[in-house]
């Protein structure tokens, strides 16, 4: 547990319930805030702080620490500051639409396993940065169907569940790229693109060592159309991922 903010709540007479309250976020959000390691968003921070009357730094140190990989940073920031974001995935769930659970599965698999919690709280955070913003970015997602077919069915079901759920957000566009579409160019390998506030467009793409940012965007631009133009509209893609039944 995270002491100091547990006294500090203390000591101002302050309950998960009443924070939550205050700041404007459910009771369950709130309450994690004294688990060790869990820290409140950017925006909820300071004001926390303020009510405990306390530095943000001594309630949670680590607060301004970057635990992503040094090379991964970079994106980071410019995801965090995006406008727009298109991302294609081949094999995985995306990485801003994973659940807890699967995201310590999908880390816990690879190089990352020895400090895969560590891992898993900067994916969530990563995550409250794109969606939880006051005005959320444009995100369109693309993704193979088959990697809604890769994992367990009980660590699928619910995070099929959760993509349900975010693809129906005013700001969150799903589209899934069904099997009997055949071989296209996105086969290739993942990549975003990001629009940023002045105007530009970045990608990025992943490789099994690091990844790289780009400001050659026009083949990414050729292979997005293409894989947009034979995945499923939205709302066949909502029914699809709620059907499930190709998952039996």
């Amino acid at each position: 547990m995270n002491r100091a903010v547990m006294a500090a709540m203390n000591q101002a007479g302050e309950t998960a319930e009443s924070l939550a309250g205050q700041v404007g976020v459910d009771p369950k959000t709130a309450a994690r805030w004294v688990s060790h390691g869990r820290i409140p968003q950017t925006r909820h921070r300071a004001q926390v702080a303020a009510i405990l009357g306390k530095d943000v730094e001594e309630l949670w140190p680590d607060a301004l620490k970057r635990r992503e990989p040094a090379w991964f940073r970079a994106w980071t920031d410019i995801e965090r500051e995006a406008a727009a974001l298109r991302c294609y995935e081949s094999s995985v769930i995306p990485g801003l639409l994973q659940t807890e659970s699967y995201a310590r599965a999908v880390i816990a698999s690879g190089p990352l396993n020895a400090d895969a919690e560590s891992y898993v709280d900067t994916r969530l955070r990563r995550q409250a940065a794109v969606f939880e913003r006051p005005r959320p970015p444009m995100t369109v997602f693309v993704i193979d169907e088959a990697a809604l077919r890769r994992g367990h069915v009980d660590l699928m079901g619910p995070q099929l569940d959760h993509l349900a759920t975010m693809a129906q957000r005013p700001n969150v566009m799903v589209h899934v790229i069904p099997l009997d579409a055949g071989l296209h160019p996105g086969q290739a390998g993942p990549f975003v693109l990001a629009a940023t506030p002045d105007g530009e467009d970045v990608g990025y793409l992943d490789d099994q060592a690091t990844g790289r940012i780009t400001n050659d965007v026009a083949p990414l631009w050729a292979v997005w159309d293409t894989v947009r133009s034979v995945a499923l509209p939205r709302g066949q893609t909502i029914d699809f991922l709620k059907a499930r039944a190709w998952m039996t």
